[in-house]
């Protein structure tokens, strides 16, 4: 039985994860939730965004499973997924994109991973104001981050019988931090002659996902290329509610559902759980529960697929408790 740290999270998150809880229950999944709390709920209960609590489980832990957080845009506190990736060092975002049957999208066949390098770039956070009327933020690539994300794809890509690797820049124009950035992924990639190696300038990258997304297979990119075409690629399968994500360091690890809290549908029991569940299945493979993980994805795949009990963003009617019942029965 692996303890995990889960932080139901903000608006629609209590409801997500409640769903998954009954799953993984149904599927016997050996997981032990210790619930602890952050954002706008860290705040009513500890009055602060990011208890200490919470922190120290997820160090006791070295695992966590989280819904989404508020964040305030342009003031309040800092943005809580960055300082979590920060802390603990999860250098590595991993987000597949993968077509599901029964899911209304003008695309088919897209099966993309991305490996976003997830502490550096412009989302380290150092900015400052220059007098009056100006702003700077500063956008820092190091090469000891650039490594270990483009060797994190390289292996990936040989684990899973991937066979491409793209690395996404904009070296034309910033020469010194994204050159940095190419120089490591060719070093990386140097030592993997079996994988195919390119590299596609970032707004031609995006044009060529909505053209041709089955030309590409994993995506590697700084921090802020990365954020960019992970929701672009969801966008392709349907959107996010049906991507999963998870923040991966050396010591650590987070899932999470990568979509927002939708405080407009926050109670009313119609939110899509499917984000939230398959970043859980993400961690039981993390965790080497791999039949466990199958046996959910499955079913899951088959629901959607059947489209008789899906909630209504996906096509369907079903509430959120219909849809997890709906994938409870049939485990």
């Amino acid at each position: 039985m692996r303890k995990v740290t889960l932080i139901p999270g903000d608006g629609v998150g209590p409801e997500i994860a409640k769903a998954v809880q009954s799953i993984f229950a149904a599927a016997k999944a050996p997981v032990a939730w210790d619930i602890c709390q952050a954002g706008q709920a860290g705040i009513d209960q500890a009055g602060e965004p990011l208890p200490e609590a919470t922190l120290a489980s997820i160090r006791a832990n070295g695992l966590a499973f989280k819904g989404p957080l508020t964040t305030q845009i342009g003031k309040g506190y800092r943005s809580i997924n960055v300082t979590l990736r920060q802390t603990f060092d999860l250098y590595c975002n991993l987000r597949p994109v993968k077509s599901l049957a029964g899911i209304g999208s003008r695309y088919e066949g897209v099966d993309l991973v991305i490996f976003r390098e997830n502490t550096e770039d412009l989302y380290a956070g150092v900015e400052h104001k220059v007098g009056a009327d100006a702003a700077e933020s500063i956008k820092i690539i190091t090469r000891k981050a650039s490594l270990r994300i483009a060797e994190a794809a390289f292996t990936y890509a040989v684990k899973h019988s991937r066979k491409k690797v793209t690395a996404v820049h904009k070296a034309n124009i910033m020469k010194l931090s994204d050159g940095l950035f190419l120089e490591c992924a060719r070093e990386v990639a140097a030592r993997y002659p079996q994988i195919t190696y390119e590299e596609v300038i970032v707004d031609n990258m995006c044009m060529q996902l909505v053209i041709r997304p089955q030309s590409y297979d994993v995506l590697l990119a700084p921090n802020l290329y990365g954020d960019i075409i992970s929701d672009l690629c969801a966008g392709l399968a349907g959107g996010l509610g049906v991507v999963p994500g998870a923040n991966i360091g050396t010591e650590c690890a987070i899932f999470e559902a990568v979509h927002g809290t939708a405080p407009d549908i926050a109670g009313k029991n119609i939110v899509n759980p499917v984000a939230m569940l398959l970043s859980g299945l993400m961690l039981l493979e993390h965790i080497g529960e791999t039949a466990i993980a199958g046996r959910i994805r499955a079913v899951v795949e088959r629901v959607i697929a059947e489209g008789k009990t899906v909630t209504p963003d996906i096509g369907g009617t079903a509430s959120t408790v219909e849809m997890t019942e709906a994938i409870i029965k049939l485990l």
